[in-house]
């Protein structure tokens, strides 16, 4: 019954502070996705990460490990999910990124933190730049051609992640009067996307749920199922394997829905798998949780 209690604990901060800007949105107040995503992730997010980065006590090496076993993973999961794309005879321009990329942000920073303190925000801030990279590259080649590795190069997240390993690796510290004001930005970072995950969900127009129904149950056994698969291989250690898990089970982004529109891919279906994907996310997540505390 406490570990029930616990999971509670953990998730609930997270489904709640997004049903609030789900209900935001549909009870018709204004709220600017656009700038306030903007805002996080060219701001607040980039500082949380360098911060976290930097102050971390997770020993180098170990991050290093988690980096490595976090590109395996993508690629087990990117063929595993062109298999299934195939299989399933689903259009690889709409599904495949959506079914490769989960919410590592949004849904997957704020789990880390609440479930496993700072030392699970290292590991996650590692799952979620590497993502972010290979979302801007890899990604937008699978939905179209304008890849660009200057995209990636633009993005602070990127260059707050640099850095932050940089000090890290050398042990430098910033000044605490700059600390403390990079940590006062950073503390934006996850309510913000959280609310901003709802109410982007809730302008979502969903098409197509029976295929979004099935390829969110199967994008979740097979992620799930790679993530457990890498991190045995690696012998990570409790923390990392437990986040690596929940990382890589977080349903479809956003983004993904923000890319397929821009892109010309079908912006409605992939509106459905976000939906559903985020909806199965609310017993799935709690239950891994559960499994891995």
């Amino acid at each position: 019954m406490n570990l029930v209690l616990t999971v509670l604990e953990i998730v609930a901060p997270v489904f709640l502070l997004a049903s609030a800007g789900f209900s935001w949105k549909k009870l018709g107040f204004d709220y600017p996705v656009e700038f306030v995503t903007r805002l996080a992730m060219t701001f607040a997010v980039p500082c949380l990460i360098f911060t976290a980065l930097m102050q971390t006590e997770i020993d180098p090496a170990a991050l290093s490990t988690m980096t490595i076993a976090t590109f395996v993973s993508y690629a087990v999961i990117g063929l595993l999910a062109w298999g299934l794309i195939r299989v399933t005879g689903s259009d690889r321009r709409t599904f495949l990124a959506p079914t490769i990329f989960g919410n590592t942000g949004n849904l997957g920073l704020p789990l880390a933190v609440f479930a496993f303190g700072e030392a699970g925000l290292g590991y996650a801030i590692v799952i979620f730049a590497i993502m972010a990279v290979l979302s801007f590259t890899v990604g937008i080649r699978m939905v179209s051609d304008d890849a660009s590795i200057k995209r990636v190069l633009r993005e602070p997240m990127i260059w707050a992640t640099l850095a932050g390993a940089l000090f890290l690796w050398q042990g430098w510290q910033t000044p605490r009067w700059l600390t403390n004001s990079l940590e006062l930005a950073g503390q934006l970072a996850i309510p913000l996307m959280l609310f901003t995950l709802g109410v982007a969900v809730a302008r979502l127009t969903p098409r197509g749920v029976g295929r979004a129904m099935l390829l969110s149950l199967a994008k979740l056994l097979l992620c799930v199922g790679a993530a457990v698969g890498v991190g045995l291989a690696f012998g990570l250690e409790d923390v990392a394997f437990a986040v690596l898990v929940v990382q890589m089970a977080t349903p479809v982004a956003v983004t993904a829905y923000l890319l397929a529109e821009r892109y010309r891919a079908d912006a409605d279906a992939v509106a459905g798998y976000v939906v559903i994907s985020t909806l199965m996310s609310v017993l799935s997540l709690p239950v891994l949780l559960y499994f891995l505390l």
